[in-house]
């Protein structure tokens, strides 16, 4: 029997605490990503390292929280003029291999290794460079596509946590980390005007597109 006054301990207990859908956290991840980046781009923009004079950097494009990480390693002209990534010629020319690939657009952010536009990029100071860790931290990226061998050779040098040294072999998926693959192309900047350049840039970058069919769909 209940004392004279006893509720039976039915309102001492808790509120029942709200519940947060798969799809609010996902959306909190994004608003932070979003804001890594702004925060990374204001940096970027007033970083004094580097002999850029009065031209801006080469920034990141694509979604923050892109499966796919693009990265070459240093801007054209047409880029260098829009201040963005892939912009113009081979940012057409990945459009249409995605296309083909039926990857879809959003799934993918493309940044540079050399973001200021120097007269010679060796130039860029060194810690500028390595920036782009703190873009993989942002992005988390499912697989990074390395095109070249001057970005193959950064990215092997930068102190990505457990990351490991990657080969140059195109077409062949590895493991950067044990979370992040690999895929090494060819410089698709040094393969849009010659046809033999072609094959073989797209002979390597198709690899992504079975890749990709494989992700699960969450």
């Amino acid at each position: 029997m209940h004392g004279q006054g006893d509720g039976g301990g039915a309102s001492n207990l808790p509120e029942s605490m709200p519940v947060t859908t798969d799809d609010e956290i996902r959306e909190k991840y994004l608003e932070r990503a979003i804001r890594e980046l702004n925060q990374l781009t204001r940096e970027l923009q007033s970083c004094p390292h580097c002999p850029r004079g009065n031209l801006m950097p080469v920034l990141g494009s694509g979604h923050p929280q892109a499966d796919v990480f693009m990265i070459k390693y240093q801007p054209r002209p047409s880029e260098v003029e829009e201040g963005v990534a892939f912009y113009g010629r081979a940012g057409g020319a990945l459009m249409k291999s995605l296309k083909r690939l039926q990857i879809d657009p959003l799934a993918v952010y493309g940044t540079l290794c050399v973001k200021c536009p120097v007269s010679d990029p060796t130039l860029a100071d060194p810690a500028c460079v390595e920036r782009i860790v703190e873009e993989l931290a942002i992005v988390q990226p499912k697989i990074v596509v390395v095109m070249g061998e001057e970005a193959l050779h950064v990215v092997n040098d930068l102190d990505i946590p457990l990351a490991r040294e990657l080969e140059q072999v195109p077409g062949a998926i590895q493991h950067l980390t044990p979370s992040v693959d690999a895929l090494y192309v060819p410089n698709i900047d040094e393969a849009l005007d010659e046809e033999g350049a072609k094959r073989a840039f797209w002979r390597a970058f198709k690899v992504l597109g079975d890749w990709y069919a494989d992700l699960p769909p969450y």
